[in-house]
């Protein structure tokens, strides 16, 4: 399977994801986003046992903590980003937050390209964009910083007309949350195209990645139940009534996950601005499940990451023809 088929599975799976994050989101609960972080650890470390004896490199106690070293800096700017954009779903609709945060897709190829040129994994651009893939790439970097921008807008302009909503209180420091969320993703992603990399990356197979992100997850799970249980002084109880929504979002985020591994490997420049266009299927059910209201600037910028997607998978099957 190409790389353009992982990364879409991924943004199928992500955006899913999203609209079930946002459903688990009790505005009123102040640990709602612990609460997500410990099912999504749970999940994935599941996921990380399951997968360890397959790792290419074996996974040797020693191995595993050496790994496990390698390659926290980008699991911890993950799971950084994903609580904090689990904490801005209290104060922000989906189609608001999902957009701005993945502007990270755009500013992730930026860095991953200038580290393969300075380091001599590709001579130019070239190499790695034919004019199709070019354009696409650039419709979905376009759409998704676009979109991001329009969200903005339509939040001050929300928050102007529904002051009094608990969503819209903070203002313009809510909008802080899918920000930060951006900035440690772009980190997060750039790591994991370098670091995935067959020729300058840290010799980490795909499923190696998997389990040792997933791992990482389990402990910052475990981190947050802890916590709740200190503060709260009773314990939470994932499988309770009413958390289904959480473990729904948590095993597609882990779906998302396994493919975008496999795509990041293959194609990175090309596979993380695709994949940061799952907000636009975050914002498609939004509308449909959530009942969001979308303007036309709003679709506008959907309809340029489906183009940009179109010509990703005409150059790609193109390639493989």
């Amino acid at each position: 399977m190409s790389w353009f088929f992982f990364a879409l599975i991924c943004t199928l799976g992500w955006g899913c994801a999203d609209l079930f994050y946002k459903r688990g989101t009790d505005e009123g609960d102040r640990y709602s986003h612990l609460k997500i972080a410990v099912w999504v650890g749970l999940v994935m470390g599941v996921c990380a046992f399951a997968l360890l004896p397959l790792a290419e490199s074996g996974m040797s106690p020693g191995e595993l903590l050496r790994n496990a070293v390698r390659y926290s800096p980008a699991s911890l700017c993950y799971i950084v980003s994903m609580v904090v954009g689990y904490a801005g779903l209290r104060y922000l609709e989906l189609s608001i937050v999902s957009p701005v945060q993945n502007a990270s897709g755009a500013l992730s190829t930026v860095c991953m390209a200038a580290f393969f040129l300075l380091t001599g994994r590709i001579a130019s651009l070239g190499e790695e964009f034919d004019a199709l893939n070019l354009v696409g790439t650039l419709l979905i970097v376009i759409g998704v910083v676009a979109l991001a921008f329009v969200e903005q807008r339509l939040a001050r302009s929300e928050r102007e007309l529904r002051p009094s909503e608990r969503k819209y209180r903070f203002g313009a420091l809510a909008l802080l949350f899918p920000l930060l969320y951006c900035v440690f993703d772009t980190v997060g992603t750039a790591a994991d195209g370098i670091i995935l990399d067959g020729e300058v990356g840290l010799g980490l197979g795909e499923i190696d990645v998997i389990v040792l992100y997933g791992l990482t997850f389990l402990l910052a799970g475990v981190a947050a139940w802890i916590y709740m249980l200190i503060r709260e002084k009773k314990a939470y109880n994932p499988f309770a009534r009413g958390e289904g929504s959480k473990g729904i979002a948590a095993l597609c985020e882990e779906f998302g996950q396994v493919f975008y591994v496999y795509a990041m490997a293959r194609k990175p420049l090309l596979a993380a601005p695709m994949v940061a266009s799952y907000c636009i299927v975050s914002v498609i059910l939004s509308r449909i499940f959530l009942k969001e209201k979308l303007k036309a600037g709003q679709y506008a910028c959907v309809a340029a990451v489906i183009a940009g997607i179109v010509l990703l998978g005409i150059s790609d099957g193109l390639a493989e023809a």
